[in-house]
């Protein structure tokens, strides 16, 4: 796992952090099509509902936008910080998860082991808001990224974007 101390410069230094990675045979532009597209995360992932309750600027999906995602009616809003299309994208949670300072990045870049695959990074940093329960987020955070990494590098080699 990465330490906040191993972050660039300007990255917020949560006590604890996560880091995970995923490779996928379609290209980085499929990836981040599914990614990129708050409303798109719903046909992937294990959310039922995923959208966008404010709009950023230029691009709906950029810079200010608010997303919201649930399962259940529970879930988290978040507010995107990075926006660079089709390599970068960076939130921070607003409300839904017991953190503080929390912000995280994931990053696209072409997988060569892959062909012309993409190679996914998605890490974080965060403050526990509860203390003592750090650990047990830092845990929980890690695996269901790891899913979220998992389901969008799958998705996308199976249902390739039609251009």
């Amino acid at each position: 796992m990465t330490r906040p101390s191993d972050r660039p410069p300007g990255f917020p230094r949560g006590r604890w952090s996560y880091q995970v990675e995923a490779r996928s045979s379609a290209p980085v532009a499929d990836v981040w099509s599914l990614l990129g597209e708050a409303h798109r995360w719903k046909e992937w992932s294990f959310l039922d509902h995923s959208d966008l309750e404010r709009t950023g600027s230029p691009d709906p999906d950029g810079v200010g936008a608010v997303r919201r995602f649930t399962r259940f009616g529970v879930g988290s809003r978040e507010e995107v910080v990075v926006f660079e299309p089709p390599r970068h994208l960076g939130y921070v949670i607003l409300s839904g998860f017991p953190v503080r300072n929390y912000r995280s990045d994931i990053v696209l870049s072409p997988d060569g082991t892959a062909g012309a695959g993409s190679h996914l990074s998605w890490s974080g940093t965060f403050d526990a808001k509860v203390p003592g329960t750090g650990r047990a987020l830092e845990i929980v955070l890690q695996r269901m990224i790891a899913r979220f990494a998992s389901g969008v590098t799958s998705y996308a080699e199976q249902h390739p974007r039609r251009t």
